[in-house]
């Protein structure tokens, strides 16, 4: 949708931009003004007071968010022998060794996600430069050989949350639908933030809770009270 198309201004002008808003209201503006004709996605994005260049102040790691965040992801595993048949079971919806490797350097890419056990990494090594963030990562939990657990968390609704050097540190991700009940939207809120919080690089000096924003997927973002978001966080 273009920006300046007559929604997208009404919905803009509900928005104080001098206002930090408390996390609950500022869920509910997102959910009355969602008038798309698809179920939006709520999306969080939290500017850390990190230096993103330095490797011991990026902040990554993953969490399950209690809720889900309404959308299954498609899982691919490299596996083989009894743990590709481990994440068959789990409910991977593709699973392979060198024939998958193959399968993504061609340009197959109907995935979300990537996992892989460690004997496959070597391997696995040579989709870096096509892959890029999305290497299946040990820190994020996809390298693992615990595969079986892995994906069903995943399927459940575990996300991963990474700083990102190209927005200066900015952490954003989904954290439900707006068909979610405020309750739901907001313990996944909650759940993350706390999670981002508790990732706090030892190297990160200063304020690290910056700026919070709060937005569908249509609709623009609403800026959070950062002292209420992490009273919220508290709660989880």
């Amino acid at each position: 949708m273009a920006k300046g198309s007559k929604r997208y201004r009404q919905i803009r002008e509900k928005v104080d931009r001098v206002k930090r808003y408390p996390v609950e209201e500022a869920l509910r503006l997102i959910q009355e003004s969602a008038t798309a004709k698809f179920d939006e996605t709520v999306e969080v994005a939290i500017k850390l007071g990190i230096d993103p260049r330095q490797n011991d102040q990026r902040v990554r790691g993953t969490v399950v968010l209690p809720h889900g965040t309404g959308k299954v992801p498609r899982v691919a595993v490299f596996a083989q022998g009894e743990k590709a048949t481990e994440a068959l079971e789990a409910g991977a919806d593709v699973v392979g060794a060198e024939d998958l490797i193959q399968k993504i350097e061609e340009g197959w890419s109907d995935f979300d996600i990537l996992v892989a056990t460690p004997d496959m990494m070597p391997k696995v090594g040579r989709l870096g430069r096509k892959l890029g963030p999305r290497m299946p990562n040990a820190r994020a939990g996809t390298v693992t050989m615990d595969i079986g657990p892995a994906v069903r968390e995943l399927k459940a609704g575990k996300v991963e949350y990474r700083s990102d050097n190209r927005t200066g540190g900015v952490v954003q991700c989904a954290i439900g639908k707006c068909s979610f009940s405020r309750e739901q939207l907001l313990e996944n809120f909650g759940v993350l933030l706390n999670a981002v919080i508790r990732a706090k690089p030892a190297a990160s000096k200063g304020t690290y809770l910056r700026r919070i924003f709060l937005s569908s997927t249509m609709g623009p973002g609403f800026p959070i009270d950062v002292a209420n978001a992490q009273a919220v966080a508290s709660q989880f």
